[in-house]
């Protein structure tokens, strides 16, 4: 049972700390004794009767907290009855709401909730409305998200039918493929969600299968509407074979006069794309508009044409391009760290040619805004950083003078960086990613050679343990946890830049080779999105590179994705999830055809239709 504290909120002046908390005090004070009169029926001038129960109260108290019974107690033809029937309410509801009124805490609960809020919408007791939204947002999962959207719609709760709308699109698969409230859905509704700008699918492929496992709950009866979900799908924007292995052949569509036109308009559109490699995709035609992504890389600085850079590109991972965004930092900075808390960009340590950092820098990427964090205690350049817990972890690096082992971590609670036991070794030039509640970092330079030992740090026991060294020497070293193992791809032995990788099971404690990159690179950055892990830019050992691809560990094989605008090594990358203006950082030419043939850019995300 979970007990969320349902509390109005009190207007409070900001002159003074002292006159908030008296003024708390005595609002707590003040419902304590209020409380204690009703519990001993004291001073109450009425009674509010539920069934066989009865409920001694004093009209004044919910009068404060309810509109209806303002309205009920001081209209012009108030009742004068010293008693009060209610219908349509439970007794044990009405308790949780006269409890409200008198300390404004209630618990709210998975067993009550769908009771107390249309009974607290009923009397007007939206405080409590508003705890019980609250609740509902903390409990939505892919099983009953689209049950509380339809549930926020009926008491027009706009709120909580925009996060359960929100949630239904960013985790759209595991809802389709496990909700039974999706199948109950009309031809209206699932077509309200298959056709959102903001549907959070890694490739159209899963929309085809969502629109088939809808139909196949009742064939008969939906099959009808084939034509009408099919035109929801992106279909320019699926492979070839798939479509004419998967999607046309497809019975539904197969036995479809409706789909015929379809058909035959995407396979022209493919054809004519395949028959052109270096045939840019026309996002002005509806079925190869890529959606919005909720994901968004950052790429930040790096090292380019001899001396460091401050350019901030970002990724959409939807439309595959690389856009340069203007709201680079003041000065340039390679060999740095960088982390994401929310909405917020840490930039860690570093160098800019001539200065080896111990600063730190945020960016927020909401309003556009660069600001100073605490320093650290030591300088790093050439810093492996991760994120555990709501701490910021940075190990090792150079100050210029000494490859450290020591660790520190930030609080942000706090705002401060706090020295941590150190790693067993010397470490710059490592690189390092959290799993299962454990730091681990691989590989660097300790000055005389490329290290190949790999440690973690364990917050719980406050110790870092050494395991099984990699099957290579690696300097430059990018590390990533990835479905479950630890990944350290590419990097230098002491001789050459490597395309080798190999990933750490914690249950196995063993090591394993995986697929060559097809680029030999160190000194690059590693980020998962879409469930695929990237390697981008870096330095080939004859010279920077732009180049990036991807590994799918299902596939178990590396693909080409769309070069960086600029040829950088050192750099470092983060994601960052759901951002407002998501707009701003992603690519620009998707042109939308509305009805009457105008366009318009990029769509504000999909609003809700209640506004209450």
């Amino acid at each position: 049972m979970s007990a969320v504290d349902a509390r109005l909120d009190d207007s409070v002046s900001e002159d003074s700390a002292m006159s908030t908390s008296l003024k708390s005090d005595f609002s707590s004070q003040a419902c304590n004794i209020l409380a204690e009169l009703r519990e001993h029926g004291e001073l109450c001038d009425a009674i509010i009767r539920v069934g066989d129960v009865i409920f001694p109260i004093h009209r004044n108290i919910l009068s404060a907290c309810s509109s209806f019974f303002r309205a009920l107690f001081t209209s012009q033809n108030p009742t004068n009855k010293h008693e009060i029937t209610l219908t349509h309410v439970t007794s044990d509801v009405m308790s949780v709401i006269i409890d409200y009124a008198y300390t404004r805490h209630a618990k709210v609960t998975a067993a009550n909730v769908e009771q107390l809020l249309p009974a607290a919408d009923q009397f007007h007791f939206m405080g409590l409305v508003k705890a019980c939204c609250d609740f509902l947002i903390t409990e939505l999962c892919a099983s009953n998200c689209i049950g509380i959207r339809k549930f926020a719609q009926t008491y027009f709760c706009s709120h909580l039918e925009q996060e359960a709308l929100k949630y239904i699109l960013v985790n759209f698969t595991a809802v389709y493929t496990t909700s039974n409230e999706f199948l109950q859905l009309d031809i209206d509704e699932v077509c309200e969600l298959l056709q959102s700008e903001h549907l959070n699918v890694r490739t159209e492929e899963l929309v085809f299968d969502a629109l088939c496992r809808w139909i196949d709950y009742s064939p008969e009866r939906r099959k009808r509407h084939i034509g009408r979900l099919l035109r929801t799908i992106r279909l320019g924007l699926l492979t070839t074979s798939f479509f004419v292995e998967k999607v046309k052949p497809h019975e539904y569509v197969r036995d479809s006069e409706q789909c015929r036109p379809i058909i035959i308009e995407t396979l022209r559109f493919l054809y004519e794309l395949d028959m052109d490699d270096r045939r840019e995709v026309d996002m002005s035609n509806p079925i190869a508009r890529p959606r919005i992504p909720y994901e968004v890389m950052f790429v930040i600085g790096g090292w380019s044409g001899g001396a460091p850079t401050n350019m901030v590109e970002t990724y959409d991972t939807r439309a595959d391009r690389w856009v340069v965004c203007p709201v680079a930092d003041t000065g340039p900075r390679a060999y740095h760290g960088m982390i994401t808390m929310g909405h917020t960009i840490y930039v860690i340590g570093g160098f800019d040619g001539v200065e080896y950092f111990n600063s730190c820098r945020t960016f927020d990427p909401v309003n556009k805004a660069w600001s100073e964090a605490p320093p650290m205690n030591c300088k790093r350049c050439y810093v492996s950083v991760a994120l555990l817990d709501g701490y910021i972890y940075a190990m090792g690096g150079f100050d210029g003078h000494v490859r450290q082992n020591s660790v520190e971590r930030f609080n942000k609670e706090t705002n401060q960086w706090s020295l941590i036991r150190p790693m067993h070794h010397q470490r710059s030039d490592a690189s390092a990613t959290t799993l299962n509640g454990k730091v681990y970092i691989c590989g660097g330079f300790n000055g005389q050679e490329c290290l190949n030992t790999a440690e973690y740090f364990s917050p719980d026991t406050g110790q870092w343990t050494l395991i099984n060294s990699m099957n290579n020497r690696r300097s430059g070293v990018g590390v990533i946890a990835y479905n479950e193992c630890i990944y350290a791809l590419g990097g230098f032995n002491g001789v050459t830049r490597m395309n080798t990788g190999e990933r750490y099971c914690p249950r196995t404690r063993q090591w394993m080779d995986i697929p060559e990159m097809y680029s030999p690179r160190s000194n690059f950055a590693t980020e998962i999105i879409d469930d695929m892990l990237f390697a981008i830019g870096g330095f080939n050992g004859v010279t920077t590179i732009f180049n990036v691809e991807c590994y799918d560990s299902n596939a178990d094989e590396w693909y080409d994705a769309t070069d960086m605008s600029l040829y950088r090594s050192a750099l470092s990358a983060c994601v960052v999830k759901g951002l407002p203006n998501v707009q701003d950082y992603i690519y620009q030419n998707r042109i939308f055809r509305n009805p009457d043939n105008s366009t318009t850019v990029d769509p504000s995300p999909t609003a809700t239709t209640n506004t209450g």
